[in-house]
């Protein structure tokens, strides 16, 4: 069914049979996946074993050799024949094992590197695999998210996504989950809609899946587009123009020399015989066997470096590579991200954590024994974790976080500094938010305060005080982003456990903390709130007049073994570029811990986007 957006709400879940706040259960989804199979796209481009032995068999010196020897057979030249089978064979076995085990070898890697998603089933929220997916099932989306399959919008908030590889609109697109067609719309056009292969921008939203794997309009697209032939790489190009090339001369003289004899008188079989051994003279036959070696040869030592290729001809490619752009997270980096320090009013801790994944009820920094500290420490953690789209997740007694993993870093954080998610959800449940996007680079979101200061945490008895009457604001506002964004709609500051003016000095003190931060190679948030006696017809209208709290700095640490990678590829006259989206002084702390860089050379997107293509190419 294709027409998911012209169906109401109500028709779709009573299709799919799903319950939109419980999701499947865990039965349901089992049944679901074996109906309708995994969430996958069929590998067109994958390689079965008679089709790898046939590319070996068919090039087309391989071919000459092919008919070269049968041509010697059938003339009773048995010992010709025998030898250019031979190459034939050690040419065919050659390349197919290596392209054999390098297709094995990238179908377990792709079942590793599956992306993991985040869905509603039993009512609780699930980590799974993305190929198991199945229609009905509730997929939580946010800015960041790649959409795993097709589905029908639920909710939103301020949801925008970025369908270029679908139809080709560079710009975002906001969806709607309450609009509703009656007619037939283009791709594009279905606004309450969300597709596979597309990302999202901006906010977050709830969809609920309709199709999956070859049924979503990426499948289709994937089979139209299936049986399009792979380009040739440069040695396989210049190996059949020599095939065709020594062919035609083989072909000539032995025709010549054939007419020649002939009009000599000479016997017909000798002079088959003769134009025969002529060709066969004039083919190289080893050069197939050699080629094939060489680059097997080459394939096995880049094995050895944990380098698998899946083509043998794309080595010689690979030998011609001058530079190479690689993102850092993830790549260069361990992808893991961490809370180091939290820095209140500029004066800097680091004693909740730097990298042990479990979470444990602590005392907050009990290391500090100043208690105004340990106060603005713990409301910096709480306005980091309630302004927060990740879940903790508590199994078999280890409690992780999922999402976003600078958000996971936060909850983490807090939850070891004995102020768990769940139990400051309860004391400010959410009822409002203005989601993150890379115009305003700030997240904010609104909860109602259900606690009395009696019932507050001690580490987060400070907020009590903030209302002189002895009670405590109906609302609250908290926002994370980054500093400098944050600094033009706060006009306050939180400084033990009292708030003063942000004047410059504090804003001098913080704008250096976070510089002193970002050397370092961190990821650098900063965290504000507002308390609220009412909100607004419009939430965005309250990110003004916040109180700056203090700087959450995460680490991502460099992978070890990329220095020397680095070293290697300099070493071979390959220059390697980082590719981020971080703050330029942690790019910076990250490419000259790697050696990518010395100097600190640095172009930002703004500078990137005023190049020409031929300045571009110089600065690269």
């Amino acid at each position: 069914m294709s027409h998911w957006y012209r169906e109401s709400l109500e028709t779709i879940v009573e299709q799919l049979n799903t319950d939109i706040d419980r999701g499947l259960s865990e039965a349901e989804s089992e049944k679901r996946l074996q109906q309708y199979g995994p969430n996958q796209l069929i590998e067109t481009g994958r390689k079965s074993p008679w089709k790898i032995l046939w590319e070996q068999l068919s090039a087309p010196l391989v071919v000459m050799l092919i008919v070269a020897a049968a041509i010697s057979a059938a003339l009773g030249d048995a010992k010709n024949a025998i030898a250019i089978g031979a190459i034939v064979v050690l040419n065919a076995v050659l390349g197919f094992r290596q392209e054999y085990r390098a297709e094995q070898a990238m179908a377990a890697l792709k079942r590793l590197a599956m992306p993991t998603v985040r869905v509603r089933r039993e009512g609780q929220v699930k980590e799974i695999s993305a190929d198991s997916l199945v229609p009905g099932d509730i997929l939580l989306l946010e800015a960041g998210n790649l959409v795993p399959a097709d589905g029908r919008l639920l909710s939103g908030a301020n949801f925008k996504i970025q369908e270029a590889a679908l139809t080709g609109e560079s710009e975002p697109v906001e969806k709607d989950a309450a609009l509703e067609f009656d007619r037939d719309l283009p791709l594009g056009d279905r606004l309450n809609m969300v597709y596979r292969g597309t990302i999202v921008t901006y906010g977050r939203g709830t969809a609920i899946v309709s199709e999956t794997g070859m049924q979503t309009e990426l499948g289709r697209i994937a089979r139209l587009i299936g049986q399009v032939a792979s380009e040739q790489t440069p040695l396989q190009k210049r190996l059949e123009q020599l095939g065709k090339f020594i062919g035609a001369i083989a072909l000539v003289l032995s025709i010549v020399i054939l007419i020649l004899g002939l009009l000599r008188g000479e016997p017909l079989t000798l002079m088959l015989l003769t134009a025969v051994s002529l060709a066969v003279g004039v083919i190289p036959e080893g050069l197939p066997a050699v080629v094939t070696i060489a680059l097997a040869l080459g394939a096995q030592r880049m094995l050895q470096h944990n380098a698998l290729v899946r083509n043998l001809p794309a080595v010689e490619t690979l030998g011609s590579v001058t530079t190479i752009c690689s993102d850092k997270t993830g790549t260069l980096t361990e992808n893991r991200m961490t809370v180091a320090v939290l820095d209140v009013a500029g004066a800097p801790s680091d004693r909740i954590s730097r990298s042990a994944p479990g979470v444990s009820s602590e005392a907050v920094a009990p290391e500090i024994q100043d208690k105004t500290d340990r106060g603005a420490i713990a409301l910096l953690l709480t306005s980091g974790a309630l302004c927060n789209d990740a879940v903790l997740d508590a199994t078999e007694g280890e409690s992780c976080a999922i999402g976003d993993p600078t958000e996971t870093a936060i909850v983490v954080a807090a939850a070891k500094a004995g102020l768990p998610e769940s139990e400051l959800d309860r004391l400010f449940p959410r009822i409002d938010e203005v989601p993150f996007d890379s115009d305003r680079k700030l997240m904010t979101t609104f909860h109602r305060c259900a606690a009395t200061p009696e019932e507050l945490p001690e580490s987060l008895a400070c907020l009590g005080s903030i209302d002189p009457t002895g009670g405590m604001p109906q609302y609250w506002a908290f926002t994370k982003g980054s500093l400098a964004s944050l600094l033009e709609i706060c006009d306050r500051v939180w400084i033990g456990d009292r708030i003063e003016p942000l004047d410059k000095t504090w804003r001098d003190r913080l704008n250096a903390a976070h510089d002193r931060l970002a050397q370092n190679g961190m990821r650098v948030l900063a965290t504000a709130f507002r308390p609220l006696d009412a909100l607004p017809d419009e939430a965005i209208a309250l990110e003004r007049d916040l109180v700056a709290i203090g700087l959450v700095g995460m680490l991502d640490p460099a992978r070890s073994e990329v220095a020397e990678a680095v070293q290697t590829c300099q070493n071979a006259g390959i220059r390697v570029v980082m590719i981020t989206g971080d703050h330029p002084l942690t790019a910076c702390h990250i490419a000259r811990e790697l050696g990518i860089t010395t100097g600190g050379h640095l172009l930002t997107g703004q500078e990137l986007a005023r190049l020409s293509p031929s300045e571009l190419r110089d600065r690269v």
